[in-house]
């Protein structure tokens, strides 16, 4: 896998370099000092993955991202020399295409890079994927007592951007639980659901072990193991099926909840690469729900509606722009 490498600071780039060439069948393409450089450089020469920093001089990183993902797209991967301390600007740049983030490594004074761990497993996740060997929120209440219908998504590459803006439409007072599966590390899981409660106005939380579902809940999947709906309509968290790719899985919870989901409901399936969720997603269509596939030219990356188009999965295919309005004459307003 060829690699480009943007970073303003010389250690960081050395450091970044290191551990690329440490990596049996990867390689190193280019390197940027700035997201000015990183554009023209990716236009020229498009990599298979792109390491980010976000804070540089005259284009940050997640203008950058914006840009080459509608240009010259690919993977990228946000390096940044603190995620935590810029999670506002990992969820943007996430939003635009980023895959995942990452704090950069360190280059010590004797040559040694430390902190490297994490960067390679991702890389390794990222080369797998393309083929290449919060703060408290409150409860919604309502004057409903019956069973809330379901809304389920899946999205994967730009998804924390068209979850908000798919969320931010849809009514607050409505018999009708929302759950979010989303590709996105554990550790972030807090961080997307609180991005998302400030983008939308909405209460966001991460689902817990044995949470059941009420009306009015907005649930995201918030661990590495994959979230099903279980037959006494709870969430739980589950490390099988071991040999599913994605984790947390689109497919296994579609799958889930099309076996245990009754025969009413809507899922939908949002920008992402790979194939994630298109056979569940076919799974709730056969059951009797119906099914959405975000369309091409909203979508970051399109392979993953594409996929569940091409089997058949959707009912309809929709803008972003679109799909609140098709989702509440199925729900309910």
């Amino acid at each position: 896998m060829r690699i480009g490498i943007v970073n303003d600071m010389r250690a960081a780039c050395e450091a970044l370099r290191r551990v690329v060439d440490s990596m049996p069948d990867h390689e190193l393409a280019w390197t940027a000092g700035d997201g000015v450089e990183a554009i023209a450089m990716a236009r020229r020469d498009r990599p298979d993955l792109i390491l980010m920093d976000l804070l540089m001089p005259h284009v940050n990183g997640v203008e950058a991202t914006r840009q080459i993902m509608k240009g010259s797209p690919c993977a990228i991967l946000v390096v940044t020399a603190t995620v935590s301390g810029n999670i506002s600007l990992v969820y943007e740049a996430m939003g635009h295409g980023a895959l995942d983030a990452v704090d950069t490594p360190i280059l010590g004074a004797a040559g040694e890079v430390s902190g490297a761990g994490a960067l390679v497993e991702k890389i390794r996740t990222i080369a797998k994927l393309i083929g290449a060997t919060a703060r408290p929120q409150a409860t919604v209440t309502t004057s409903h007592t019956s069973p809330p219908r379901l809304l389920v998504i899946g999205a994967s590459t730009g998804g924390p951007k068209a979850l908000s803006e798919l969320l931010t439409p849809l009514p607050h007072d409505w018999n009708v639980a929302v759950v979010i599966v989303q590709h996105v590390d554990v550790a972030f899981a807090p961080g997307l659901a609180k991005w998302l409660g400030d983008r939308t106005g909405r209460s966001v939380r991460v689902a817990e072990h044995g949470q059941p579902l009420h009306a009015g809940d907005v649930l995201v999947a918030g661990t590495n193991d994959h979230m099903i709906y279980s037959k006494q309509k709870t969430l739980e968290y589950s490390d099988e099926p071991r040999d599913v790719f994605f984790r947390p899985s689109v497919d296994v919870f579609f799958s889930s909840v099309a076996e245990h989901g009754g025969r009413s409901g809507v899922g939908v399936l949002l920008t992402g690469m790979g194939k994630d969720g298109a056979a569940g997603l076919g799974k709730l269509r056969n059951r009797g729900w119906h099914t959405v596939a975000q369309d091409e030219a909203s979508s970051v990356v399109w392979s993953m509606p594409k996929a569940s188009i091409d089997a058949g999965a959707a009912c309809e295919v929709l803008p972003i722009d679109r799909m609140a309005e098709s989702i509440i004459s199925r729900l309910g307003g």
